[in-house]
């Protein structure tokens, strides 16, 4: 898999943070159901407010009765690189608490943020593993609430998209000279001590 060693020479930044990024080119070959289910794992110890654990990770690997379906809800120019990927994990997270002390359900407030945590988790696992994780929110979200089957309390944020790294030459010409480790915003852009700086917006 391309890692990225030049994106942040200076930088004391982990490696594996570092070199975490999304590509779009995959081999189109099987995932063992026990790696992905590795990944899955590593999102179960994110963290989350009340420990309430607010997420949940639909999967479908490729080969298996489930494939097209997942890909079907993509927007077409995602389904045209994610068909060759090797499973579709679509982040999912509960927008209610059922309180034990009065049995009300009432609102989490936090639901995104930590499904947000668990999906970063389960896509360093991948990436330590040596397999590479493109998320997206390009795909029909109603479509998805609906073929996933969920229930009017639970919300689908994205999708990840996991497979092995294949050449960039196995992409549409358009999208060649875009399969490379992307730039971040300078630091003083989106961190501020104090305040919020609104010209630096």
């Amino acid at each position: 898999m391309t890692t990225a060693p030049d994106r942040a020479p200076e930088s004391s930044i982990l490696p594996v943070i570092l070199n975490r990024w999304s590509p779009r080119a995959f081999q189109p070959e099987e995932i063992d159901p026990k790696d992905l289910q590795v990944f899955l794992d590593a999102g179960r110890w994110a963290p989350s407010a009340y420990n309430i654990q607010p997420w949940r990770f639909i999967h479908a690997r490729r080969n298996t009765p489930d494939w097209d379906r997942f890909l079907s809800w993509l927007i077409p120019f995602n389904r045209s690189w994610a068909e060759n990927a090797s499973a579709i994990i679509y982040i999912v997270s509960r927008t209610i608490t059922i309180s034990g002390r009065t049995g009300e359900p009432s609102p989490v407030p936090t639901h995104a943020f930590d499904a947000g945590a668990a999906s970063v988790l389960i896509q360093l696992q991948a990436s330590q593993a040596g397999w590479a994780v493109h998320p997206i929110s390009g795909f029909d979200h109603d479509l998805t609430q609906a073929g996933l089957e969920l229930p009017e309390d639970y919300q689908v944020h994205a999708a990840l998209v996991i497979g092995r790294q294949a050449d960039a030459a196995a992409l549409p010409e358009g999208l060649r000279q875009r399969e490379q480790p992307s730039d971040r915003l300078p630091l003083e852009k989106v961190a501020f001590e104090g305040r919020f700086s609104p010209d630096d917006q």
